[in-house]
């Protein structure tokens, strides 16, 4: 039997190469963010999530999944979505209120922060079906959803009352244990795979086309949807996330 062949160490770089991308947009965006031109941060934070979602499948591919990867990709997802937006949503909404707008950003980040840890923790432990809490790019996509909406409504949303209250509440999602479909073990997708893809299809150009709407509409229904269904299968989801902490050790 032959050795399995090592990949070579192109294979290595080339998924840290998109990592690498995904940091230079959350950077990027915040440079953006300070000289207020939004409208781009916002852009690059999706673009971001592009490379991030890329990086991944590419280490797959190649066979260079490895732990120094996992590792970079966490510390690039603090910066571009935990850091990134927190600074832009500051900058846009809550840089007039002083400590509060200080505070209520370095919480979003703090809890973005603690969520890749968690999940980098436990990530041996939890069913890769549902994610505990809502996945940090997932968080700054609402928040990058919520800065786009807002120049369609300025009067109501370009308001520290409502803005504060927003970002705290995905903030608290990030740590929270509510259990978020990946639908990567979805019974329905299997089986409706054509009709799958032609949801993603016209969701991607739509978020494309109407993106100062159809990006927080998506999110928002996402989350509404799996907190609905939450409380209506409460029995099912009520030990998802409860371990042994003796479980690794036996």
């Amino acid at each position: 039997m032959e050795p399995k062949k090592k990949p070579d160490k192109l294979a290595f770089f080339l998924p840290n190469i998109f990592t690498s991308l995904n940091i230079a947009c959350g950077f990027t965006a915040i440079l953006f963010s300070v000289q207020q031109d939004f409208s781009k941060a916002c852009f690059l934070i999706i673009l971001g999530a592009v490379f991030d979602s890329v990086d991944g499948r590419v280490a797959r591919l190649v066979g260079a999944q490895s732990s120094f990867g996992e590792q970079y990709d966490s510390l690039s997802d603090l910066i571009t979505f935990g850091m990134a937006p927190s600074l832009i949503f500051y900058n846009k909404f809550l840089i007039g209120t002083g400590r509060v707008g200080m505070v209520v950003s370095f919480f979003f980040l703090l809890c973005g922060a603690l969520r890749l840890a968690r999940f980098n923790a436990n990530i041996t432990r939890v069913k890769s079906d549902y994610f505990q809490g809502i996945p940090i790019p997932g968080a700054a996509s609402a928040i990058i959803g919520y800065i786009y909406l807002s120049d369609v409504f300025p009067t109501y949303l370009n308001n520290s009352y409502f803005a504060v209250p927003y970002i705290s509440f995905y903030a608290f999602l990030m740590i929270s244990n509510l259990p978020f479909n990946s639908f990567k073990n979805s019974k329905w997708v299997r089986i409706h795979k054509r009709k799958s893809l032609f949801i993603i299809i016209i969701l991607a150009i739509s978020i494309l086309s109407y993106h100062e709407v159809m990006l927080f509409a998506v999110i928002s229904v996402y989350v509404v949807a799996s907190i609905l269904y939450l409380l209506t299968h409460r029995k099912k989801f009520a030990h998802i996330f409860d371990w042994d902490e003796d479980e690794e050790k036996v």
